[in-house]
């Protein structure tokens, strides 16, 4: 078991490693820089060298990169060039909107998903199965930014249970508490957890589906367990290999893809930040948000890893 977290472990930072360089590289490739949007297109060339001086982005490439890394390590970031305070504090306040946007996402995505999924399979080709699947695709289909719209449309402008947009924070002193936090992530949650909990609803019924074939259930039930029994102690955890797989993969995403339900909840979190920062040509803010999406993908994929050794013991053997 050591020797499998240490080469997963390994692969982890890796990984990790060549995301920063591929972040750092792309964003070094793109036209133009900060102090000519901060000087405006009527800057003369000398005051833009200047600025650029000022802010360190006339240093070559290479030394850039290794003071980025070595503040990341050291837990220091850079300040960023439109609000001049530090990216870290930045990205911290708006991930107090984006995480507990995906993690709510994430269990409305998991809940659904395996209830709907055991459920058609063990009724295939019943008109339970059938109603899954059709609802299922469905969900596929429909754009999540359209069917947040939907929500809205609906929900806070037609029935009037929630506000539209925006976010009263999780404090008495923000004006808001924790009842109206979560109650104003719930539509994102939902526009959210949508297409992802129809994908992995199709996942977990062939996976249930495909264990239930095997011998072991079969002579499970020549033993007396009912249909039920079976499912609960030998086929669900047999199963969950697949699920897992899509589900990290899925967090990962859900987490992505708060960037642009965000716009449109107008909320305050790490996609109403990107946008700022891209219009600004704050490569500092956009190049750290970034990489901490990247290290969220693979940490979770590092996660996952781990738990396929919990769930199948044959991992942690071989």
């Amino acid at each position: 078991m050591g020797l499998f977290l240490l080469r997963r472990f390994t692969s982890f930072v890796l990984t990790l490693a060549v995301a920063s360089v591929v972040v750092f590289a792309v964003l070094e490739l793109l036209p133009g820089s900060a102090a000519e949007v901060i000087l405006g297109e009527t800057a003369t060339p000398e005051s833009v060298a200047a600025l650029n001086a000022k802010l360190g982005l006339d240093r070559p490439p290479l030394a850039r990169y290794g003071h980025w890394v070595g503040g990341l390590l050291h837990g220091e970031t850079a300040n960023s060039i439109t609000y001049g305070t530090p990216t870290a504090e930045l990205i911290g306040e708006r991930l107090r909107v984006t995480v507990p946007l995906a993690l709510l996402a994430m269990a409305l995505t998991v809940a659904v998903a395996l209830v709907l999924g055991v459920y058609a399979a063990s009724r295939h080709h019943k008109l339970g199965d059938v109603g899954v699947m059709a609802a299922s695709q469905l969900g596929i289909a429909i754009p999540n930014f359209w069917f947040a719209i939907i929500l809205v449309l609906v929900f806070a402008v037609k029935l009037q249970w929630v506000s539209a947009t925006g976010f009263p924070g999780w404090t008495e002193d923000e004006g808001g508490g924790l009842v109206e936090g979560l109650t104003a992530l719930v539509l994102p949650a939902v526009a959210l957890a949508a297409v992802q909990a129809a994908i992995l609803a199709r996942v977990t019924r062939s996976a249930v589906l495909e264990v239930m074939r095997e011998d072991f259930v079969r002579t499970a039930r020549a033993k007396g367990l009912t249909r039920g029994q079976a499912l609960r102690r030998h086929v669900l955890r047999n199963a969950m290999i697949p699920v897992l797989t899509v589900a990290g993969l899925q967090f990962a995403s859900l987490v992505t893809g708060t960037i642009v339900i965000e716009r449109v909840f107008v909320l305050p979190g790490l996609g109403r930040l990107v946008f700022e920062a891209i219009g600004n040509r704050d490569l500092i803010v956009v190049r750290d948000v970034v990489m901490l999406l990247a290290a969220v993908v693979v940490a979770v994929n590092f996660v996952v890893d781990v738990l396929y050794a919990w769930v199948d013991p044959r991992l942690r053997h071989s």
